[in-house]
């Protein structure tokens, strides 16, 4: 008989929802089916070789305490909130299929009415009067003896905010790569109005097991499973540092500019793995050493507004008596680079 596990998450923090797919992907007993569902208050989640200041409005994500999140896989930028459930199905190699997994979710949405149809090899849709929207996308991955395929389902998630969050700011930004294609998409409260995520769990998990013939071990998981699991807290502490989310990023250049009280400047930044490698700072300010100081205590510093606070700290030392000016500045560039 096949065994089969169900992971449930009673959290909705992103770093360890990614870092519990990591573990079960990298730890668990791939000779057994599994089924993880979980999702992640306000977040952006950027694949593995974007650069969250190309694909992500960093600004508006701080200003309105959206996370953001970097996937171990490829893909594209999207948007998560409570709106939007997330699965994840492990299977040994050999007898892995992607239409076995989508057939579970289609079994578990037929108990809401909802009839949808698989679209190349990533995509789930729903037909309309107007032509098929996309309610899941999903991706894959594998090893010699494990498969591995996850994605999301969009329940009631909001839709406008989507846009706002993977939409940059206007900036002069020359990003190394290419823009994510976005597809029309749906909520499946558009057909199910009543639609939630615990729905979802409870017409899942017996679809999992009716498609398997077989019991589902089931087990929660949150913060406090880190300490019991310590493969899941190493997971967890790589994906939620600075270095992963910012730092695993390819070369880029911006340039900011802005008239401000103590004359313009124009910052043009190259920045490498997170950090900045070089700096030009072009300026009519009436101070040329500020402009050289400033260029020695960033570069080969985290491309982040606490590197440039720590920068000012230090400038206001040597130069007291412009303080309101560096205290201007140093605000401008934080929201500039929001990090």
């Amino acid at each position: 008989m096949t065994k089969l596990k169900v992971f449930l998450s009673n959290s909705l923090n992103p770093h360890l929802n990614l870092a519990t797919e990591e573990w079960i992907f990298h730890n668990l007993d791939p000779s057994q089916q599994v089924l993880f569902l979980w999702r992640n208050e306000e977040t952006v989640v950027i694949g593995r070789n974007q650069n969250p200041w190309s694909e992500c409005n960093l600004a508006k994500m701080k200003e309105e305490k959206v996370h953001l999140a970097r996937r171990t896989t490829g893909g594209g930028a999207v948007f998560h909130d409570l709106g939007n459930t997330n699965f994840t199905f492990l299977s040994p190699k050999e007898a892995y299929k992607r239409d076995n997994n989508v057939q579970i979710i289609f079994n578990a949405l037929k108990k809401f009415n909802i009839v949808g149809e698989a679209s190349g090899r990533n995509d789930l849709l729903i037909p309309f009067a107007d032509g098929p929207r996309k309610f899941s996308g999903s991706a894959y991955r594998e090893k010699k003896d494990r498969a591995f395929h996850h994605g999301t389902l969009l329940l009631h998630t909001d839709l406008t905010r989507l846009g706002n969050y993977l939409t940059p700011n206007p900036k002069k930004l020359q990003a190394k790569g290419k823009e994510s294609v976005r597809a029309r998409v749906a909520n499946l409260t558009e057909i199910a109005a009543q639609l939630t995520h615990d729905h979802i769990i409870d017409s899942m998990i017996p679809a999992f097991e009716e498609f398997y013939g077989a019991k589902a071990e089931i087990e929660h998981l949150d913060l406090e499973s880190l300490q019991a699991i310590p493969e899941l807290k190493t997971q967890y502490d790589s994906l939620s540092d600075w270095t992963w989310l910012y730092g695993h990023t390819l070369e880029f250049n911006q340039k900011i500019d802005e008239y401000l009280s103590l004359g313009f400047f124009d910052f043009q930044f190259q920045v490498e793995d997170g950090l900045i490698k070089d700096l030009k700072i072009y300026t009519d300010c009436l101070y040329p050493q500020l402009t050289d100081e400033l260029t020695t205590l960033l570069k080969s510093q985290p491309y982040s507004g606490r590197s440039v606070e720590n920068a000012f700290q230090k400038l206001s030392l040597n130069s007291p008596e412009i303080e309101p000016g560096l205290n201007e500045l140093k605000s401008w560039l934080c929201r500039e680079i929001e990090v």
